[in-house]
C-alpha cells in the first residue's frame, strides 16, 4: 500500500525559511512523478513543484527562486525547501506521487492528476 506523510509545517514569520520532508512507503519514489501541491480554503488547489524521476524541475512561477524541490531516492523522501516566505504562501501543503509510464511529469501531473496523495501539512506566515 502506497503511503505518503509529509512533516516539517508549522508557523514561521515572513522572510523566514521552513523545509518540509515527504515520507513514501510502500513503493520506490524514484519511478514515480512527484510533486508538492498547496490549497487556502475556499481556493483550489495549485501546483508548486514537481520532480520526475531523472530529477528534472518544474516550479509555478509565485514560487519560483524561493522554492526548490528535491529527492532522496535512497531515504525514499522528497522535500520542498521554502525560503523568503510571503503571507500568500499560508497553506495546507500536500506530497503526491503520480505514476508515469515515460518518468517525466506531465502537464496533468502538475495541474493536480497524481495517482497518491499524503494528509497535509500546514504553513502558516505571519506578517
Amino acid at each position: 500500500q502506497v503511503q505518503l506523510v509529509e512533516s516539517g509545517g508549522g508557523s514561521v514569520q515572513t522572510g523566514g525559511s521552513v523545509r518540509l520532508s515527504c515520507a513514501a512507503a510502500g513503493y520506490s519514489l524514484s519511478t514515480y512523478c512527484m510533486g508538492w501541491f498547496r490549497q487556502v480554503p475556499g481556493k483550489e488547489r495549485e501546483g508548486v513543484a514537481t520532480i520526475n524521476i531523472y530529477g528534472g524541475t518544474r516550479y509555478a512561477d509565485s514560487v519560483k527562486g524561493r522554492f526548490t524541490i528535491s529527492k532522496d531516492n535512497a531515504k525514499n523522501s522528497l522535500y520542498l525547501q521554502m525560503n523568503s516566505l510571503k503571507p500568500e504562501d499560508t497553506a495546507m501543503y500536500y506530497c503526491a506521487a503520480g505514476i508515469s509510464g515515460s518518468g517525466y511529469c506531465s502537464n496533468a501531473h502538475i495541474q493536480g492528476g497524481m495517482n497518491y496523495w499524503g494528509k497535509g501539512t500546514l504553513v502558516t506566515i505571519s506578517s
